[in-house]
């Protein structure tokens, strides 16, 4: 039985560094983009049609700086001559957030300045979050344990060439070339070790004991619009908030995030919800309180996407300190989120769960067993 024990550390570096990106990608669906002449309503369709939350902008090359001068490039693979210049990724988020900027939107113009502000080229609104600043490639033979190390590090997505011409490099790169290329994210790579049996160790872990818990939380009244809730996840560049209930917050504060620690939650509004929003009920919909706004996003059925996929009720998707990684992760994959939220057994938010959290944990985790056995046997060689 020690014997085992002694090699699970040895089985989890060997399956995290023996096993490459390109196997998480080889599977998944061609990549979805959009054209740099793209209006933001064509981008905005994209986005939910397909159930993404992030699409790259392609352009002709030799007219573009690429976002954070990134040159990744689509190139023809007999001939090698470039066909496009992916310069910069857009959100729903992103989206959302040019038009709620506009007080227009909250009372003045109406349907008519959404109309406006939607017939723009999605180009003009590249670089103005921290996500659409953060186009990389990832080279299809990093192993798992280098692109954990990318992940844990809050890069979200990569997009992986699959007949790479830099072979002999690993980890993310501003420069790539490739005939065709695939998304990887962080919930592939969460997938990918559940799916595995080496790493019950960690995953048995309550998620207080591992360290996974983010306890400082920005969050929303329930009194907030939905545009100015847009504004702040935009500017503090966060991917979602909880919902609270803070009946005190005076009235001039509503616009603003406020700590939810210790307070009661009552949902979650989400820049992965927001592409359930149709074009057509933007101009009204913004103008809702952020319990309005969610409501409405989860009716909507484009919201649902494929008739394939499992609808699930709006339920709260949360945890306690005492749930262990494992359920947490089952949590995240099986109900299509980013994090779970940690509440106490009457429902107030003490923190919360990302993918980002759980990527740091295990790689964490496992380096250390590595370390420790390595000590381990360089001491027994020195006895």
């Amino acid at each position: 039985m020690q014997a085992k024990g002694n090699s699970a550390p040895a089985a989890q570096m060997k399956m995290l560094t023996d096993r490459k990106v390109r196997e998480l990608v080889d599977e998944k669906r061609r990549l979805v983009e959009v054209p740099y002449t793209a209006t933001l309503a064509h981008t905005m369709n994209t986005l939910v049609a397909n159930r993404v939350v992030a699409v790259p902008v392609a352009a002709p090359p030799g007219h573009w700086i690429g976002a954070g001068g990134s040159m990744i490039m689509e190139a023809d693979k007999h001939t090698g001559a470039v066909r496009k210049h992916y310069i910069g990724m857009v959100t729903m988020l992103d989206v959302l957030a040019h038009i709620a900027g506009d007080d227009a939107v909250n009372g003045g113009e109406g349907t008519e300045d959404v109309d406006r502000k939607l017939s723009v080229p999605v180009s003009t609104i590249i670089g103005q979050s921290l996500e659409g600043l953060s186009l990389w490639t990832l080279n299809p033979n990093t192993n798992i344990l280098d692109c954990m190390e990318v992940f844990c590090k809050g890069i979200h997505r990569a997009m992986v060439p699959l007949d790479s011409h830099m072979e002999n490099i690993s980890g993310v790169e501003l420069m790539e070339s490739a005939s065709c290329y695939r998304m990887l994210t962080q919930m592939d790579v969460i997938k990918f070790v559940k799916a595995q049996h080496d790493f019950h160790d960690i995953l048995c872990r309550m998620v207080r004991d591992a360290g996974a818990i983010t306890d400082t939380v920005f969050a929303v009244s329930q009194q907030m619009r939905a545009t100015d809730a847009i504004k702040c996840i935009k500017t503090m560049s966060l991917q979602a908030v909880p919902i609270v209930e803070a009946p005190k917050v005076p009235q001039e504060a509503l616009p603003q995030l406020i700590n939810g620690y210790g307070k009661k939650l009552i949902g979650t509004f989400s820049a992965t919800d927001l592409r359930g929003c149709p074009v057509s009920q933007l101009s009204s919909w913004l103008k809702l309180n952020v319990m309005e706004f969610t409501a409405r996003v989860f009716e909507n059925p484009s919201s649902h996407g494929a008739q394939d996929l499992v609808i699930f009720p709006r339920v709260l998707v949360t945890c306690q300190l005492d749930s262990t990684l494992s359920e947490v992760i089952d949590k995240l994959v099986s109900r299509h989120v980013h994090r779970v939220w940690v509440t106490n057994e009457e429902g107030m938010l003490l923190g919360l769960v990302s993918l980002t959290d759980i990527i740091r944990v295990i790689r964490a985790h496992v380096l250390a067993l590595a370390e420790a056995q390595l000590a381990s046997s360089v001491g027994h060689l020195g006895n």
